[in-house]
C-alpha cells in the first residue's frame, strides 16, 4: 500500500493569475519534506490544497493511494492530515489545555478523554506548565510549540508545519528541529516543514521540493538543492540572503 501524501499536476488561479502551475509533490509516511521557495512562491496556496481549504484548478490530491478531492478541511483533519498555520491560529482566549482539548473533542474524543490527551500532548511537547496559559498571551516560540502540539492530537499520519521557525532564534530553531525529529520517529507521521529558515531545512529533511512563480525547479535530497544553480538564482535579493542562508 501506498503511504505518502500526494499531489499530482495541481493547479490553481485566482482571478486569471496563475498560483500554481502543474505541480507534483509526495510527502512520505517517516520522512521530513521540505518544501521551500521565495516569498509568492505558492507554497501556502499548495499547502492549502492539500488540505482542503483550497480546490485546485486542475490535478488531483491523495491520501495514501486515495483521492481526497473535494473533501473538506474538517474531514481531511480527521483523515489524518494536521497542519500548522503562519499566523498560529490558536483559540485567544481559552488556555492552552482548552485549545487541544478542543481539538480532541473535534476528532471525536470525549470531552475527559480529549483532556486526558492533550495534558499528556502537553508533557509530550515539553509545555506542561503552559497548560493553564492563556493562548492570546504566550510568547511567540511558545505558540508556535502550542500549534504544533494541537495539530498532533490523535496522532496524524501526516503534519504539514507551515512556517514555524519564523522569527525564532538560531537556539530555538535548532529546538524544533530536534522536536520535528522526535514526531517522526515517535509518533511515526510524514512532515512536511514550509520554511524560510533554509539551514532548518537542509539539517532537518530527507528530501526538498523548490517552488518558484508557481512551479517546482527542483526537487532532491539536500545535498543537490545546496549545490543547485536554479535554486540559487531563484533566492537572489530574497528573504534568504537577509537571512543571511548559504545554498
Amino acid at each position: 500500500m501506498v503511504q505518502s501524501l500526494s499531489a499530482s499536476d495541481v493547479s490553481v488561479s485566482f482571478e486569471g493569475l496563475r498560483a500554481l502551475s502543474n505541480v507534483t509533490l509526495d510527502v512520505p509516511r517517516g520522512q521530513v519534506t521540505g518544501l521551500i521557495g521565495p516569498n509568492g512562491a505558492g507554497k501556502t496556496t499548495l499547502v492549502n490544497v492539500l488540505t482542503g481549504f483550497q480546490k485546485p484548478a486542475g490535478g488531483t490530491v491523495s491520501l495514501d493511494g486515495e483521492s481526497i478531492g473535494g473533501v473538506p478541511p474538517h474531514q481531511v483533519r480527521r483523515k489524518g492530515i494536521a497542519r500548522t498555520f503562519q499566523s498560529g491560529r490558536l483559540f485567544a482566549d481559552l488556555s492552552v489545555l482548552d485549545n487541544l482539548e478542543v481539538t480532541g473533542v473535534g476528532l471525536g474524543l470525549s470531552r475527559r478523554e480529549a483532556a486526558r490527551k492533550a495534558d499528556r500532548m502537553l508533557e509530550w511537547i515539553g509545555i506542561p506548565h503552559l497548560a493553564e496559559r492563556a493562548a492570546g498571551g504566550l510568547p511567540y516560540t511558545d505558540e508556535r510549540r502550542a500549534a504544533i502540539g494541537r495539530a498532533l492530537m490523535l496522532g496524524p499520519k501526516y503534519l504539514l508545519l507551515d512556517e514555524p521557525a519564523a522569527g525564532m532564534s538560531a537556539d530555538e530553531a535548532n529546538d524544533l528541529a530536534a522536536l520535528i525529529r522526535r514526531v517522526v520517529a515517535e509518533v511515526k507521521c510524514g512532515v512536511l516543514l514550509i520554511e524560510h529558515n533554509i539551514g532548518l531545512v537542509l539539517t532537518v529533511c530527507d528530501h526538498i521540493h523548490v517552488l518558484d512563480s508557481g512551479e517546482v525547479i527542483e526537487a532532491g535530497p539536500p545535498a543537490s538543492i545546496k549545490a543547485s544553480e536554479r535554486v540559487r538564482h531563484a533566492y537572489m535579493g530574497t528573504q534568504a540572503e537577509a537571512e543571511g542562508a548559504v545554498l
